[in-house]
């Protein structure tokens, strides 16, 4: 019960720390992924692109952009959660996972509240129409905020031992939405395409987000269990590396 209550507090100075005390901070959390879409719909409409797959450019994209962004969101700011909140961790009743778990929940929270909203005004828009399998796009952002998660340990305790890994994850990470399948269905590359995308976990979970919503989308290249693992796999050496070295960084 102790351990819930410092969960709590630490979720309320989260969010505090990051919407700000306005309605303004959140409802523009909310607002920027929204305005991140509109404008690829823009960009490819005004040279002339049809959905890759679909009725729906803002559909397709949507199922793809938001979930990659939910991932990067996670992934970097978990990264600097165990530094950000050095202070806290003074206590003894606050530990490193304490903090992370904190932040992942607040961001997990945030993009259900997204994508609830801009998939709902989609649809009472006529842009996109009732989900096909609703089961598999709540297995898909749990499955993304598992993968998402899993990373932000990984970069959190890499970072506390190596601090230039903060700016090699940039370069690693920033290529993601080019080869993630937001763009394109990727079962319908090439094989040889399609054999190196296999190795993006990101790409399984767009194809199996958007099984949820097309009843025939192609999604050949969909293994669920391969992002599950490898987020499993971040987890087990995020921790071990931050149980590791935790009495190093509270002496510091």
């Amino acid at each position: 019960m102790t351990q819930f209550r410092v969960l709590v507090a630490l979720l309320l100075r989260e969010t505090r720390a990051t919407f700000g005390t306005s309605q303004i901070g959140y409802a523009w959390a909310i607002i920027t992924p929204a305005v991140g879409v509109g404008l690829l719909v823009f960009i490819f409409s005004q040279v002339g692109r049809a959905a890759p797959f679909g009725h729906s450019l803002a559909l397709f994209f949507a199922t793809g952009y938001l979930l990659v962004e939910f991932f990067n969101r996670l992934s970097t700011t978990l990264m600097t959660g165990i530094e950000a909140n050095k202070s806290l961790l003074t206590y003894p009743l606050v530990g490193e996972i304490d903090v992370l778990f904190a932040r992942s929940f607040l961001i997990t929270m945030t993009y259900t509240l997204i994508m609830a909203l801009f998939f709902s005004t989609m649809w009472a828009l006529g842009l996109a129409g009732t989900p096909r399998d609703p089961v598999a796009l709540i297995q898909a952002f749990l499955a993304t905020a598992w993968l998402g998660t899993g990373f932000g340990f990984f970069n959190a305790a890499i970072i506390g031992v190596w601090d230039a890994w903060r700016h090699i994850e940039k370069v690693l990470t920033r290529p993601l939405i080019f080869i993630s399948g937001v763009f394109y269905v990727p079962s319908l590359l090439p094989q040889k395409a399609v054999d190196l995308l296999w190795w993006n976990p990101l790409v399984h979970l767009v194809d199996w987000f958007r099984t949820g919503f097309y009843p025939t989308y192609p999604d050949a290249i969909l293994t669920p269990w391969w992002p599950l693992a490898l987020g499993g796999l971040f987890f087990l050496i995020g921790l071990s590396v931050e149980r590791f070295t935790r009495s190093f960084r509270r002496l510091a």
